[in-house]
């Protein structure tokens, strides 16, 4: 096992009726930005709820935000906020809607010329940023828990993740049934996302992390179990609280806590969705398998071990079998076909995009622009 430091300061309020408890927890004299996506928030209740517990405050609000938050966007809340001299940012929805906060959060403080650097240098100079908390509507990216964001920009069809220890949240509020009326597909996608996003930090290679791996296990054993349930009976409490905090602790950055993570998957997925716009868990689920089975010889015993500990099954190759099975059998296609796109032209335009950066990607560093080529041409 690696060295580590493990610093997760976002405070977790979980449980029905748990909205109302941010009446205590944001300040009552400072300006506040709410922000929200299409509007969903106020046919569910869940805005009714928010708008309750706030007041007697100062609210400016800001709705709009789209899935795969743009730049463009979000500089328009930024200007806002500026102008209202905004001290604190809520967000109330899924990933899309907390990233985008996050980034208004922290392009309102930044001082360069273009905030789009902030994700050219990946969050590295993000040193300040608004506190803000979160009601999450739509389990999926992790996102109420850590300090991670994705952001796009329409004008050059870029899609780029960032990261800074002050933009976690100060709280997020987790009721599991704000998120009874959301779409089948919806549902689904985050089921897949939170599924990946523990592979990202389990499926590399042994380094004498036993708790880790079992953490990481327990949790896909779980999403295995509830997935299904959640999205048969969209009702059920039980399961859509346990896939709820199953998404939550999938990247909260703990199960990650001292082992090699791959995150290849994340960022081919990333240009995919940038190129052709399927949704972000829809990428996933077509490049995981691709990408075991490029990197097969390196990832063996681990796939080995999730194989028989996870599916019981005994071979690296029936692990992954049974992985895009799942997929499958939540909805979800597997493969670029299914998005009507060829797979030489995406693998052309995704490895020449990391060869331009240049950047490279995997536990072992060696994802580079060639090797994000052959996964996609694999997956056709």
């Amino acid at each position: 096992m690696l060295n580590f430091v493990f610093k997760n300061p976002t405070e977790i309020i979980f449980g029905k009726g748990t909205i109302a408890q941010i009446d205590a927890r944001i300040p009552r004299d400072v300006p506040i930005l709410l922000t929200y996506g299409g509007g969903s928030i106020k046919g569910n209740g869940v805005y009714q709820q928010v708008a309750s517990a706030l007041e007697g405050r100062e609210v400016v609000e800001f709705g709009g935000i789209e899935p795969n938050p743009k730049v463009e966007v979000c500089l328009k809340a930024v200007e806002l906020a500026r102008s209202r001299q905004v001290r604190f940012l809520l967000a109330v929805g899924g990933g899309s809607v907390i990233d985008a906060t996050k980034f208004i959060a922290a392009a309102a403080c930044y001082e360069g010329p273009d905030p789009w650097d902030i994700l050219r240098t990946g969050g590295r100079d993000v040193k300040t940023a608004i506190p803000l908390g979160t009601v999450l509507t739509l389990p999926a990216t992790g996102s109420e828990s850590n300090g991670n964001a994705v952001i796009s920009r329409r004008a050059t069809s870029e899609k780029l993740p960032f990261h800074a220890d002050c933009l976690f949240p100060v709280f997020s509020v987790l009721d599991p049934e704000t998120t009874y009326t959301l779409p089948a597909e919806q549902v689904r996608n985050g089921i897949v996302d939170a599924f990946i996003h523990v592979m990202e930090q389990y499926m590399t290679y042994p380094c004498d992390a036993p708790l880790q791996d079992r953490l990481a296990e327990s949790i896909l054993a779980t999403l295995i179990e509830v997935g299904p349930r959640t999205l048969a009976e969209p009702q059920d409490y039980a399961s859509r609280a346990s896939f709820m905090w199953s998404a939550t602790l999938a990247l909260n950055t703990l199960i990650g806590c001292g082992v090699p993570q791959d995150w290849s998957t994340h960022m081919i997925g990333h240009e995919l969705t940038a190129l052709y716009g399927p949704a972000h868990a829809e990428t996933l689920a077509v490049v995981l398998p691709g990408v075991w089975a490029h990197q097969l010889a390196k990832k063996e015993a681990k796939l080995r071990q999730y194989g028989q500990r996870v599916w019981g099954v005994a071979t690296a190759e029936a692990a992954i079998g049974k992985t895009e099975e799942f997929f499958q059998s939540l909805g979800m296609p597997t493969r670029l076909s299914a998005y009507e796109i060829d797979a030489d032209q995406a693998a052309e335009a995704v490895g020449r995009r990391f060869t331009e950066r240049p950047v490279k990607f995997g536990e072992h560093g060696d994802i580079d622009g060639d090797a994000a080529a052959a996964i996609l041409r694999l997956r056709a």
